[in-house]
Parts: structure tokens; sequence; C-alpha cells
């Protein structure tokens, strides 16, 4: 017997046509009512993890959250679907998919992850692939990657071979070199590489990585499926899946397209075989393809799925839509990456071509961050004492030798500085003005952010070579 309405997530109605760049460029006044629930004299520096949503989207999305709240049986059966499918059109239209089936629309990477790997972990269970055999991923993926693979691959019978990623990194051709060690490595003793992942923006330490160039090798080299984790990329540089030539690209929106949490497009690619990938939560749409699967999970908030639209209209409001945004974001956190740098007497941990929205900046080796929990401390001590946000990398020297120095050590720690951010001088002090042009205005010294760091290893001194006050001397003459 035939539905009385189509399944969710099938379009009754065409696609609306994508809203053209606006002839009336967004003010800086629009920016600040846009972004004014934003806490106001919080140094945001992270937008790399949680993204920033400006008013109108939010207003959208309570819009779409109360007509479901008024009558949930009409919007499931008259609203949901369609909304879902003109969000994956604009998406298929933004990365260069040749089909909206080829996206489906999931809460996050990690979901995004676990699809394609309990796919391969099946394969590994059910036979079709060797003991052994294995997955080939850079040693840095995110947390979440690696403990799916632990969940789904490796307790089926898979190996893991790791990219060691050079850190800090001068070239792409250094990235290469690691990669095809790797490779070769996976495929000693017989065994077969199943699936490599390779992320295109790495999030910490923060790489912009030669996907398309890893990529085109994994094919010569006869590696069967290729999966992208791309959780920074939409909205931070340009994504096109076809010039990609990945089987799987999956990329959060609500990191750098303003979109609220939780959405993230998964591409499958058309001619890879797709009927055995499912959501890991199985509902009543479970065998109807991974897009129909995933705009359906139960019961729950879908708001945030049917706001591309309105996300769209907002970046559109930008000279020069969402390529303008891009470039602003990267020329801006460059500059202020360099003038950290050059003040600190550091370095960038990579070259400025090889960052997108995100710089990785060294902290002077005077701070002696030794450990990842000294990175944890200084960072809650700049959040709670400072209202400073900023993402520390512990760098671990695998060979002091070969190690980055600067004049009075070895360079262990790394900030990750990731907004929209202008920096400038003014009465001889270096400021950071956080949010000029997107993300909303505030501002925040960068002695403050050294000052900060001094004082919280002041208060936990624990080398006992001198005492707090001579330590605390040395390191103020960083800045």
């Amino acid at each position: 017997m035939q539905h009385e309405y189509p399944r969710n997530g099938e379009s009754t109605h065409p696609s609306s046509k994508k809203p053209k760049l606006s002839s009336k460029f967004i003010t800086e006044s629009d920016i600040r009512d846009e972004f004014s629930h934003h806490q106001q004299r919080v140094a945001r520096i992270n937008n790399g993890s949680y993204g920033s949503c400006p008013n109108s989207v939010l207003t959208a999305q309570r819009h779409w959250q109360l007509q479901f709240l008024r009558q949930p049986d009409a919007f499931y059966f008259n609203v949901l679907r369609d909304g879902i499918t003109a969000s994956r059109e604009i998406i298929k239209d933004l990365i260069n998919a040749d089909h909206v089936d080829e996206v489906s629309l999931v809460d996050n990477a990690t979901t995004a992850a676990a699809i394609v790997l309990q796919r391969i972990g099946r394969s590994f269970a059910e036979g079709k692939f060797q003991k052994n055999d294995t997955v080939l991923m850079l040693h840095c993926a995110f947390q979440a990657v690696k403990k799916s693979i632990q969940a789904y691959v490796t307790r089926a019978g898979g190996s893991v071979i790791e990219v060691r990623l050079p850190f800090p990194v001068n070239s792409e051709e250094e990235i290469i070199s690691e990669f095809k060690k790797s490779i070769e490595e996976g495929k000693s003793n017989g065994r077969k590489i199943r699936l490599a992942i390779i992320d295109h923006i790495t999030s910490m330490p923060s790489v912009v990585i030669p996907v398309k160039e890893l990529v085109r090798i994994c094919r010569a080299e006869g590696i069967e499926q290729v999966f992208v984790d791309a959780a920074h990329a939409i909205g931070s540089v340009k994504v096109d899946v076809k010039e990609v030539g990945a089987d799987f690209y999956v990329s959060n929106l609500h990191k750098w397209f303003f979109c609220p949490p939780s959405i993230a497009f998964l591409y499958c690619k058309k001619s890879t075989s797709s009927s055995d990938l499912h959501h890991p939560v199985v509902s009543h749409e479970y065998g109807n393809g991974l897009p129909i699967e995933s705009a359906w999970i139960g019961t729950r908030d879908y708001s945030s799925q049917l706001v591309v639209p309105a996300v769209l209209e907002f970046v559109n409001r930008f000279e020069g839509g969402i390529d303008g945004i891009m470039k602003k974001n990267h020329d801006e956190v460059v500059k202020m990456g360099k003038m950290l740098a050059e003040s600190w007497g550091t370095n960038l941990g990579s070259p400025p071509e090889m960052s997108a929205a995100m710089i990785m900046v060294g902290l002077p080796s005077r701070l002696c961050l030794d450990s990842e929990e000294d990175a944890v401390m200084l960072r809650s001590h700049l959040r709670d004492r400072y209202e400073v946000e900023v993402p520390i990398f512990h760098q671990v020297s695998v060979d002091r030798e070969e190690g980055v120095r600067d004049k009075d050590g070895f360079i262990t720690g790394y900030l990750r500085m990731g907004k929209l951010a202008k920096c400038f001088i003014r009465n001889e002090k270096a400021v950071i003005k956080v949010g000029a042009g997107f993300h909303g205005i505030t501002s925040v010294f960068c002695r403050l952010l050294m000052r900060a760091a001094f004082t919280v290893f002041k208060e936990s001194y624990k080398r006992g070579a001198k005492s707090s006050a001579e330590e605390l001397e040395l390191l103020t003459n960083v800045i």
C-alpha cells in the first residue's frame, strides 16, 4: 500500500533558486546587531570549535522550532521533508556535487565518521576484508575519529597505520613524503589498505593538507576508498568534491558557515556503492538510503538543518559572499599570526598558504609548556581570569635537536588563533580586535595573553632554580 505522504526527506517541490549576492552590503552596525548576543568583553579566538551564528539565522531557527511545536504532525508530514531537501540542494551547489542524493545531513563530522567506519567494520566482521588489512590516517586525526576506528575497525580485526604529520611544517612536500612512506608500511606483508582517512584541515595543530594530491596518490596506489574529514572546511576553504575526488567527504556547517549546531553534510560519491551505508541511529526509515535515513532519526530538533537557506542569505550580504568572507578570514588571521610571532620572537606553525581561517603561533619557550597538562592549565587560566578563549597546543618533540628554537630555548607550545580578527597598534600596545567585520566586536590586549600565562607559572612555580619573582621578571622581558 502506498504511503499517503512521501517519505520524509523526499521533495515534492522543485528547489528554489540560489539567492543572489546583495547589491547593498552589510554595514558594521548591522554586524554588531547580528552578534549582539555574544558575551561582551570575552575575546573568543576559538571560532574553529563552535562557530558563530548570527541573530538573523537564530530568528529563522526559532521560526522552524515554533512551527514544529505548534503542530508537530503537520510539520513532519508537510514541512520537514521539503525543508531538509532545500538545504541539501544548496549544499550540493556549494560543494559542486552531481546530485542531491549524494548529500546527507547529519549532526556533525563525528556522526559521519561513525557512518563510514561502521561500514568498514562490518566488512571486516563479515569476512569481506582480511584480518590485519588496514586503515590509514594522520596521527593528528580528531580524537573522535580515532575512537571510532577503535570501536568499529580494530575490534573487528582491522589494523591502523598513522601518518606522522610533520609540525611545524614548511611545505606540502613534507606531508606528501610522509604519506607515501606510510602507504608502503600499510601495504607490507601482503596487507591491503581498505580506507584512507585524510583531514582537509587538521584540528590541532591546524594545517591545510594537500588533500587533492593525497587522494590522487591513494588512487594510484590502489587504495579502495578515501574518506576526507573536512570538519573545518566549508566556509573556510573552497570545497569542490569533484576536484577532491574522494569517496566520502564531511564538513561541519556550524564552524565557519554560520549555522547553529548541530549540522554537517556527508557527501558520498554516487559511483560508490552506498546501499550498505546507514545512519548509526536506526529509525523507521532504515533501508531507504542514507539521505532519507539521516533526515529522520526520531523526534528531535531538526531546525539547524532547515536554516541553510537563511545562512546563504546572510553570507550573500557580504562583498564577495562566502568567497569574500574566506579571503578576509585568511588575510586577517595571517596578519595577526605574523604580528604575534614577530612580537614574541617565535614562529608560525606552517606557511601562510597552508593556513585557512586558523593559524598556529609559537609561544615563547620561557613559558616552559612541558606537558598537555600545562597547556590545559594555561588555557583554563586565560578563560577564567582574563576572559580570553584560545586553544593551546603542546608540541611533543621527538628529537630536541630538530625542534624549533627561539632565543631562549625550544618552542613547546602554540596558540591556535582562529577567528576573524584584525591586529593594530594603539598607544604602543598590540591590540587584537576580535570579530572585526563578521563575528561581533570586542578587544583585548595581546600583552594580557602573555601576562596571564606568566601568572599561571608564577602561582604554580615548580622548577626550583629561581624564585617565582625572578622567573616572572625574566618572562616579562619576552614582551
